[in-house]
């Protein structure tokens, strides 16, 4: 009796080891299927600048902001003459660009809680305090010696001039001409001459 039962245990373990055996050789197999499938890539973008899109961000009309509802882009004005711009919406951010002419035209191209990426007339900016800024709106001449004049047409008196890089308050615009405040002179200007207003936007 000794001899046969031996031999069946040496049976029953045999069968034992063959299906430990199996399952972990599909475990490895289950492993390996899950370590080479790629990974999903976030992209992480200055428009979506905490990486991943929401169902919400998907339906929003990109021609208006997250935040306010307001059209982009838009021009807004510097408040201060002390404006950090971040790499991204947040104090934890590298500052990339500091603006210091308080009053200057800037372009505003999204919103994020309460940051606002925006960017002057050379295209240099980054994000920036939505407390920074402010909807009076400003013009940059962009043209040397730019001539304001009486009204609205060339036949017009010039009234005075201004350099390329002065800053003045918008008070009105048509199609082609807007009327702006430069340190206290108002005259009518080309508006091919200036930054800071859309060439199809008109203000009364």
């Amino acid at each position: 009796m000794t001899a046969p039962m031996a031999a069946g245990r040496y049976k029953c373990a045999n069968r034992l080891n063959t299906a430990v055996f199996a399952f972990l050789l599909c475990a490895v197999a289950v492993m390996f299927a899950l370590l080479t499938q790629p990974l999903p890539i976030v992209a992480q973008t200055l428009d979506d600048p905490v990486g991943g899109t929401s169902a919400a961000d998907a339906k929003r009309d990109p021609t208006r902001g997250a935040v306010t509802n307001l059209p982009l882009p838009r021009f807004v004005t510097l408040k201060s003459g002390d404006g950090n711009a971040r790499r991204g919406p947040g104090l934890t951010h590298r500052i990339d660009w500091v603006f210091v002419k308080s009053g200057m035209p800037l372009l505003l191209t999204a919103e994020y809680e309460n940051w606002r990426r925006v960017q002057d007339a050379e295209g240099l900016g980054g994000w920036v305090h939505y407390s920074l800024l402010s909807g009076t709106r400003s013009v940059l001449v962009a043209q040397d010696m730019a001539e304001f004049r009486y009204s609205p047409e060339t036949a017009s008196d010039v009234m005075f001039q201004a350099e390329r890089g002065v800053i003045g308050r918008l008070l009105e615009c048509s199609l082609d001409w807007c009327r702006v405040n430069t340190n206290g002179e108002k005259g009518w200007v080309q508006k091919t001459a200036l930054w800071g207003v859309t060439p199809d936007e008109v203000l009364e």
